[in-house]
């Protein structure tokens, strides 16, 4: 890559070369020089904006693409603004297909450059028609004038970090450096980085960090194929092994999970000042358990790589909303607090199932409510909704005078008490109303329904403003 100076020829000019930073109160306890090496800083926003260039050089001398030709490409987003960049400098037109789990903001980011984003199912095998693989092959064979560098089969995305990302780390770490640490997805940042340091410094360790769910890390411990389970952060893992991983030029492998990533994702931003992705939450993560568990000389040095940019997910574990959906984010409150906050409404209006229908109605509309569970005793037996019975006595108005065990909906489904608000959140994403029993008695002591969730959430929202 070009060494930066105050004029460049192009954008491409300004890819790579990119800082090492080293953190500080994220690794806070651990003896050693930690460097991050910020790769969001790169112009596209990613390290992906390395191996674009690379990709399309070779492909132009080799003749497989052609002036005014088109680039199709399989992406979660990094690799395609990564092509886009050189699109725009060249005049190529650009089609990349991504699954679906991406981010809103990648595919803005990439129409935004021009070009045309096609979004498949994210649950399909690599091999099934409509996994975004296929669809890549298959739109790249039907447009005329067509190149799908296919940066999981691409000798040149582990080859451009064989040239840059590793002399750039050996350069500016320093001699004490003794590991490097990153994420695999395609398996060319850290396979082209293990490359070169397994030529140039074969002492200095090569540690991939990999999502659980990912069949990566098993297929190199066991060296047999896994089958891939869902994740939510993006652009690292893999549900087959791509070439362009190398296993040889890797030591260990790190697991890491979704929500410990998207935490420490928030703390880079926060504590340390580096607005970056998920995967850069689950590279440090990564570092931070494996040197807790490999003891090196204090004051050693260890890079860790931060693959992209934060912007790019805002919409997701940037926002409270998304991760309390998810269950990712401790709100340190629980269903009761909830009930709590009900104000003047009681916690738990309820009636059993002798009671007549027309008494039934009345206490709904003197507590201002549309539904409550019907308990014998303390079993839940049923629900009474407002809408149902209405309905019903439409067609016969002799129902109000019947008993409520007559006109029973479902029940409302439980939680315990000590449910945390993250887990009532998700319930009342399918359920119009949850029961809450108390964690010690058994005993029914509320009703929680979405506008009581969505009450509470706007008076922390509010507090947090203030």
């Amino acid at each position: 890559m070009a060494t930066r100076g105050p004029v460049v020829d192009s954008v491409l000019d300004l890819v790579g070369n990119t800082p090492l930073v080293p953190l500080k109160r994220v690794t806070q306890g651990l003896p050693y020089r930690v460097l991050a090496k910020l790769e969001y800083l790169n112009p596209g926003g990613s390290v992906k904006d390395r191996i674009g260039a690379s990709m399309i050089d070779e492909a132009e001398r080799t003749g497989e693409l052609r002036p005014g030709g088109t680039l199709v490409e399989a992406t979660s987003g990094n690799t395609g603004v990564g092509l886009a960049l050189v699109a725009a400098v060249r005049g190529y037109r650009t089609v990349f297909v991504l699954p679906d789990k991406m981010s809103a903001e990648k595919i803005r980011l990439l129409r935004a450059f021009g070009a045309r984003v096609v979004v498949t199912p994210s649950g399909v095998p690599p091999d099934h028609p409509m996994s975004h693989y296929s669809v890549a092959r298959r739109l790249a064979s039907e447009i005329p004038n067509a190149y799908y560098p296919n940066q999981y089969e691409n000798a040149n995305n582990p080859d451009a970090h064989y040239r840059s990302t590793g002399p750039e780390i050996d350069r500016d770490a320093g001699g004490d450096l003794k590991a490097v640490i990153g994420t695999v997805g395609t398996g060319g940042t850290m396979s082209g980085v293990g490359r070169y340091f397994k030529e140039h410094r074969p002492s200095v360790r090569i540690v991939a960090v990999d999502p659980a769910g990912s069949l990566l890390g098993p297929f190199f411990r066991t060296h047999t194929l896994a089958k891939a389970t869902p994740y939510q952060v993006e652009g690292i893992g893999e549900d087959m092994i791509p070439n362009s991983i190398h296993f040889q030029y890797l030591d260990e492998f790190v697991e890491v999970g979704d929500r410990e990533s998207f935490l420490m994702a928030r703390r880079l931003a926060r504590e340390e000042g580096m607005f970056v992705g998920g995967s850069a939450g689950s590279a440090v993560v990564g570092a931070v358990r494996w040197l807790s568990g490999h003891p090196l000389p204090d004051g050693a040095t260890v890079v860790v790589i931060l693959p992209d940019s934060g912007d790019r997910y805002l919409s997701k574990f940037y926002s409270d909303d998304w991760m309390r959906e998810k269950g990712f984010l401790d709100v340190g409150a629980a269903a009761r607090d909830l009930i709590g906050r009900k104000g003047p409404t009681p916690a738990l209006v309820a009636v059993d199932p002798t009671t007549v229908v027309r008494d039934a109605l009345a206490l709904l509309r003197h507590h201002d409510i549309s539904m409550m569970p019907v308990l014998a005793g303390p079993t839940n037996v049923g629900s009474f909704q407002e809408d149902e019975v209405l309905r019903r006595a439409l067609a016969d108005e002799t129902v109000v005078e019947r008993s409520v065990a007559t006109v029973l909906s479902a029940p409302f489904v439980e939680v315990g008490a000590d449910a945390p608000v993250s887990e009532v959140l998700h319930r009342l994403k399918e359920e119009r109303a949850l029961l809450v029993r108390d964690a010690v008695s058994g005993a029914p002591v509320g009703v929680l329904t979405r506008h009581d969730l969505v009450g509470y959430l706007s008076e922390e929202e509010g507090e947090r403003a203030v």
